[in-house]
């Protein structure tokens, strides 16, 4: 199915209203949604925001709880369904299930034809997913996806770093889609054992900010001498933005098939779409209609940037996702994000990995960094030099302990670099 064009947020607009009036009619008969939603669709775009509630993943997480093991929140019987999938659980909750019927699946592969368009890659591009293919949803829809447009996919399932890397050089790889992470360790295993990195001509990334951010960016294409081109999306909602390519640190939205919103983080209050605007951003699914999420809030924070153009007149993200809304730790009245650390320490090119620990034992939060430096780097200087960089720029004086090279772990899918040590 074609991805809908538009001549103007109007048009646009009203689209996305017809389309939220025919999924609450839809979900009349869906257990999970149908008491939330009542029986009237909305008239206008202002009223299903009033109207409707916000839904968080906690909800979603204790209704399939009470109704194990896939939850109430489906719209047709079970024999409709096609696929399976389930969230990553970084955060060591319990992981969500998420079905997915045929027309359902087929129109999210549409949206990773769209990424891919978007990043300049199309039918004689190799395109390589370095994943493992398990239950997390993860690259499965954009290796699907460059099969449908015509492209040579890949698959890197069940295969170590240095067998990845043979199959990219074997296969003629010329698009590699993985985490920011997985992508750089990619490079430092082919440094550790000699091996010449594949030519490739562009790096997809989700995940993981790291591919929005200057200093993780700036660091894989030195790497790699590739374009990285950043997305965003999650299980419940499939691939919800793209980067258009040579512009990076923005992401569009597809609202064709999804309706964003702002919303102030703490209080939940509507946050209007105007350019600057900050808040947590909240999306319905359109398409999506089998198990859908409404007005969900999506715990990522994100800058509006203004609107782009006929055919695709989107909501801009001006750099990427910012952070995670539940990830942000208080350390002596400094708020400190797992994504803005990472752009901080990304700036040292001695680095190869590193790791945080939480230790909220006592009164006031203390942060604790060990850092592993690249292989003939001082770590003395490495060290000094990011503690200076912390005091500096956060005033923070974080105690840095260096570890041996190869002591910290690697990461194929999201990185759990930040530790809890108390309760």
């Amino acid at each position: 199915m074609p991805v809908p064009q538009f001549h103007s947020r109007e048009e646009l607009e009203s689209f996305q209203l017809e389309r939220l009036r025919e999924l609450c009619t839809g979900l009349q008969g869906n257990a999970f949604w149908a008491p939330r939603i009542g029986s009237a669709a909305p008239s206008s775009l202002a009223e299903f925001r009033k109207s409707i509630p916000l839904l968080e993943k906690g909800m979603l997480a204790a209704d399939q709880e009470a109704h194990p093991p896939f939850g109430s929140n489906l719209s047709h019987p079970l024999s409709r369904y096609v696929r399976a999938h389930q969230t990553s659980s970084t955060s060591g909750a319990t992981p969500l299930r998420w079905l997915d019927t045929e027309e359902d699946w087929s129109a999210m592969v549409d949206l990773w034809v769209e990424v891919l368009r978007a990043g300049g890659i199309g039918s004689e591009d190799r395109v390589f997913c370095a994943f493992s293919f398990g239950p997390f949803i993860g690259f499965w829809l954009a290796f699907e996806a460059a099969q449908r447009m015509g492209a040579l996919a890949v698959s890197g399932g069940a295969m170590d770093s240095r067998q990845r890397l043979a199959s990219m050089a074997d296969s003629g790889t010329t698009v590699l889609c993985c985490t920011p992470t997985y992508a750089l360790h990619l490079a430092e295993v082919a440094r550790e054992h000699g091996i010449s990195l594949p030519d490739l001509r562009a790096i997809v990334v989700a995940g993981e900010p790291g591919g929005s951010l200057s200093s993780v960016r700036a660091r894989l294409e030195d790497s790699w001498n590739a374009e990285v081109l950043d997305h965003h999306g999650m299980t419940e909602t499939g691939p919800v933005t793209y980067q258009l390519t040579g512009i990076p640190g923005r992401l569009h939205v597809m609202e064709g098939s999804f309706l964003p919103e702002l919303v102030d983080p703490e209080s939940g209050d509507h946050v209007p779409l105007e350019p600057g605007a900050t808040g947590e951003l909240v999306l319905t699914t359109l398409q999506r209609s089998g198990s859908p999420v409404v007005r969900y809030r999506t715990g990522d924070l994100v800058r509006a940037g203004g609107f782009g153009k006929a055919p695709r007149p989107y909501l801009k993200l001006e750099g990427g996702i910012l952070a995670r809304a539940d990830q942000m730790v208080l350390v002596r009245g400094v708020n400190v994000y797992p994504g803005a650390m990472d752009d901080l320490l990304r700036r040292f090119d001695g680095l190869a990995e590193y790791r945080v620990e939480v230790d909220r034992t006592r009164a006031m939060v203390d942060l604790r960094l060990f850092i592993e430096p690249q292989p003939g780097v001082s770590a003395s200087e490495l060290a000094e030099g990011i503690g200076r960089s912390l005091r500096d720029g956060w005033s923070l004086r974080v105690p840095v302990e260096t570890v041996e090279p190869g002591t910290l772990p690697r990461f194929e899918l999201k990185a759990r670099r930040w530790v809890e040590t108390g309760g």
